[in-house]
């Protein structure tokens, strides 16, 4: 899933030689952003069946995680203009830090320390968006700012890929039991075995926070561009410009479509390994099932740089219309499909995931001129879809079974297809310019 920061005119305060360091060291922040997102999905089956969860409850995993989205990207602008990016991404990196740590006492101690856990992740996250993603812009030449954003998101999706595969392996035991199986057991065996499945988190999420910590080392040293801030607006006059800038269609349709899309991709996403597990669609165990999972993810990450070489002569509205279609057809086949056809028309979403994101916020943002950077804040906040989205998708699978549930993905997906069109000859008086 992409990361796009809410940024400030913002200009680097001198050239800079010798850039190779710190762009590996950004670079693999994003590769980190991917991992720990798609980490979610492994955790959402383990901890649904450790706790024995609702889907609803479940859910709250993805609520608390997107909503600090929601919550704490203002604050971190905030914070970042008063002690400066490169201390705001070591900001970030710790808090980060800490909330993979709070995973080894959640897991001695309940499902509510995992959330405020998943919460204070998310912050950190955030935290390290709004304050790297800019260095990855003057860390060389303007005029390969493109590239380099390019291949960091690359890194990002090479993370969200892996992710599933290796949560499986290190998370999901084979031997997962279920709900009539446990009731069988004394309660004494229930409680051990539950502490056993939590005791499994431990090791991994204590490995991401040292990794995270050693990055926040090498990002306190390593030497970076400063970047200062062009002059700010008044408060006025910024809310004032965040009225106005509401009034343009494209970017108001276009929020709806953030909020929707990263909703869906989600969605599916925290679903996948519960689906699979059914017995009329797979049968899988959760480690099995883990591995398909990445399948999803690397199907957008391929499907980037198919849709960068189609999109050179496809208008992007036509292109995001036909995805989303695509998307819907797959979805209907997997609801009301059955073994292996419902199993790879759900993982061939992601495929057609790829180019959604970056294709609906550029077309938000067309004609917005020095109201962009407002408008971007706008749509960055709609990511807080991935919170919601999943929620009312556990409501419909705890009243309908998950696989009629995917319904709730289907229709965000149906919103993208009208916002496609409805803006699909956007650049044709451009092209005749």
């Amino acid at each position: 899933m992409e990361h796009i920061s809410q940024r400030t005119p913002l200009h680097a305060s001198h050239a800079q030689t010798g850039n190779t360091g710190p762009l590996v060291i950004i670079t693999t922040l994003f590769f980190m952003w991917g991992l720990l997102t798609a980490l979610n999905d492994v955790l959402i089956p383990h901890l649904k069946a450790l706790y024995t969860l609702s889907y609803v409850q479940a859910m709250m995993v993805q609520f608390c995680f997107f909503g600090a989205y929601f919550l704490v990207s203002l604050p971190a602008g905030m914070l970042i203009r008063k002690i400066g990016y490169q201390k705001g991404a070591v900001a970030g990196l710790i808090t980060a830090a800490i909330g993979c740590a709070l995973f080894y006492p959640a897991s001695k101690s309940g499902y509510a320390l995992f959330l405020f856990g998943f919460f204070v992740l998310a912050s950190g996250i955030t935290i390290l968006q709004v304050a790297a993603n800019p260095y990855v812009t003057v860390l060389g030449a303007p005029q390969t700012a493109s590239s380099r954003l390019t291949l960091t998101q690359a890194f990002n999706s090479l993370g969200t890929t892996v992710a599933p595969t290796l949560g499986g392996i290190l998370i999901l035991s084979e031997s997962t039991l279920g709900v009539a199986e446990l009731a069988q057991m004394e309660p004494a065996q229930q409680a051990a075995y539950r502490a056993t499945q939590a005791a499994s988190v431990q090791g991994p999420y204590l490995a991401l926070a040292a990794a995270l910590l050693l990055l926040a080392l090498m990002f306190a040293f390593a030497r970076l561009p400063k970047i200062d801030h062009a002059e700010e607006a008044t408060p006025q006059a910024d809310s004032e410009s965040q009225r106005s800038v509401l009034t343009h269609p494209p970017l108001l349709l276009g929020a709806i479509g953030i909020f929707l899309y990263v909703g869906g991709e989600v969605s599916i996403g925290s679903f996948l390994i519960n689906f699979l597990g059914e017995p009329e669609i797979a049968g899988l165990t959760p480690a099995a099932a883990a591995h398909y999972v990445s399948y999803y993810w690397g199907g957008a990450m391929i499907g980037r740089f198919i849709g960068f070489a189609v999109m050179r002569y496809v208008s992007p509205g036509k292109a995001l219309a036909f995805n989303a279609a695509s998307t819907m057809v797959l979805i209907l086949v997997a609801i009301f499909g059955q073994g292996q056809t419902a199993m790879w028309a759900i993982l061939a979403v992601g495929l057609f995931n790829s180019i959604m994101f970056p294709t609906i916020f550029s077309m938000a943002l067309y004609r917005l001129g020095s109201r962009t950077g407002q408008a971007s804040g706008i749509l960055c906040m709609a990511i807080v879809g991935g919170a919601v989205v999943p929620f009312i998708q556990g409501v419909l699978a705890d009243a309908m079974g998950p696989q009629r549930s995917f319904l709730v993905p289907a229709a965000c997906y149906a919103f993208i297809l009208y916002f496609g069109l409805k803006f699909a000859g956007m650049y044709k008086e451009d092209a005749k310019a």
